[in-house]
């Protein structure tokens, strides 16, 4: 997928995308290895509402998304900038620095920054 097709992605088209790439199968809990989690649906009226892309595992009975145990987890940054720093990590010749992508993404140089490390580590630890 090119760049120009991540940069057109919404957040909900990204978060599908990163779901058939980590679960081509079917959807695993990542805590316990439940196969047959079921995705939660917001009720009319709520108080509290679900968001997107949330599931809950019938074995352990915890929520999980796409992102729990990757990267991801615990960054407001949304997937599609994420899916697009990748992207540019993977095809720029000399590699890129945070200053770039901070100018790229249009995101903050600390935002960058925190991205290129994760982004790093998990390609020095690929059992991560």
């Amino acid at each position: 997928m090119g760049f120009v097709e991540l940069a057109k992605m919404t957040e909900m088209e990204a978060r599908e995308y990163l779901e058939k790439l980590r679960w081509p199968d079917g959807v695993v809990c990542p805590r316990c290895g439940g196969c047959d989690p079921y995705k939660l649906k917001p009720k009319a009226g709520s108080r509290k509402p679900v968001r997107e892309g949330v599931y809950k595992c019938r074995e352990c009975r915890k929520q999980l998304t796409v992102t729990v145990g990757t990267i991801f987890e615990g960054s407001h940054v949304h997937i599609v900038k994420w899916l697009m720093a990748f992207h540019l990590a993977c095809v720029s010749k000399k590699g890129i620095s945070a200053h770039q992508i901070h100018r790229l993404l249009e995101v903050t140089y600390k935002t960058a920054w925190f991205m290129m490390h994760r982004m790093r580590y998990v390609m020095a630890h690929p059992e991560f």
